[in-house]
């Protein structure tokens, strides 16, 4: 934009006086002052365009207020920031709007010509894909978390959308806007009963996609099924999860996870330290310090069972002898354990001799 040092620009009048007092005669350039000083609103989208080739080269979004800069290091001196959608592309003036575009140095389209359907597409096929990934997303307060952002996430409410809303941020007052081109993934363990149920608001404006232990990934470089000896991590897997299924819920069930790094270290001594150091106690956890019924998950070569009769003191208790028979369960060291022990998890009947 030219400068306008002596130009006030208070009002449109103001610019057409200017123009009546020096004799200036180009009216486009008055336009363009108008343009950016009164008739530009935050949130309209500007083409920057090569009029030779009839196309349009960028796309940007307005989101400032205009403001006025005499100390410029630049022959500028009328501004307003935008945030870019596009650049360096080479779009079809045809494609995006009826006719041609003049030119001027700044023309207002008409809307009822602009093909937005075209202009939404290409800008999803020529921009970047972000992702925003919020781990374990039930654990905040939603509401108080997303504010007004939970309105914007619907495809409708986004930049370019049929309800497309702009809303000023409470502390910076700048204009913003959730683009098409930004997905938002949150995960969270159904398990996880130590927080409420997600905002109902919330859970409209997002799909919801459950993802169980998958034991098919737990297979070797040959398709063969993940083995440790004569361990089979497959197999071991999913009876664990089907025995945790059947006293609890199908959410309590152990992730694959755990056992993918047997694909790099395949030890029997890293075997041990996942399930000393992640898998017994997990199921600590659930079962509240019961090893009784963690015995029913891992067999009896995992828990010691103790039945020596105690002697309690000289008490007339009506169920003392019943107590005192009362067989306690501890955890044997799981360093100790050898092969045998993890394949009767799916193997009870197995034997060394087998």
């Amino acid at each position: 934009m030219e400068k306008f040092e002596s130009c006030p620009c208070y009002s449109e009048q103001d610019i057409e006086n200017h123009f009546t007092e020096t004799g200036n005669k180009f009216w486009h350039t008055k336009v363009a002052l108008k343009t950016i000083k009164f008739w530009l609103k935050k949130g309209d989208f500007v083409f920057i365009t090569d009029n030779r080739q009839n196309i349009i080269k960028s796309i940007a979004q307005i989101e400032s207020d205009y403001y006025y800069d005499d100390k410029s290091p630049i022959n500028l001196m009328h501004f307003r920031k935008v945030k870019w959608i596009l650049n360096d592309v080479s779009i079809p003036v045809s494609k995006v709007y009826e006719t041609r575009f003049s030119s001027y140095s700044a023309s207002l389209l008409y809307s009822k010509k602009v093909n937005k359907s075209y202009f939404l597409n290409s800008t999803a096929q020529e921009t970047k894909n972000f992702v925003l990934i919020i781990d374990e997303i039930n654990r905040g307060n939603i509401a108080n978390i997303f504010g007004e952002l939970i309105t914007l996430l619907e495809p409708a409410k986004r930049v370019g959308g049929s309800e497309e809303l702009l809303i000023t941020l409470p502390y910076s007052k700048q204009p913003f806007s959730v683009p098409q081109n930004l997905y938002i993934i949150g995960t969270m363990n159904t398990a996880d009963r130590s927080v409420e149920a997600l905002d109902t608001a919330l859970r409209r404006r997002f799909s919801f996609t459950e993802y169980i232990p998958d034991v098919d990934l737990l297979i070797d470089n040959l398709g063969e099924h993940l083995m440790i000896g004569k361990i089979d991590i497959y197999k071991l897997l999913e009876s664990i999860n089907k025995r945790i299924e059947k006293l609890l819920d199908k959410d309590h069930c152990i992730g694959h996870s755990y056992f993918l790094s047997i694909q790099e270290n395949n030890s029997l001594e890293h075997l041990k330290s996942i399930f000393a150091d992640k898998i017994i106690p997990l199921l600590t956890e659930y079962f509240y310090g019961d090893f009784g019924k963690i015995g029913l998950i891992l067999g009896e070569d995992f828990i010691l069972t103790n039945k020596d009769e105690i002697e309690f003191a000289n008490f007339n208790y009506p169920d003392k002898e019943l107590v005192s028979q009362r067989e306690i369960y501890s955890l044997l060291n799981i360093k100790e354990l050898k092969e045998d022990s993890f394949i009767k998890i799916y193997n009870p009947k197995y034997s060394s001799d087998d």
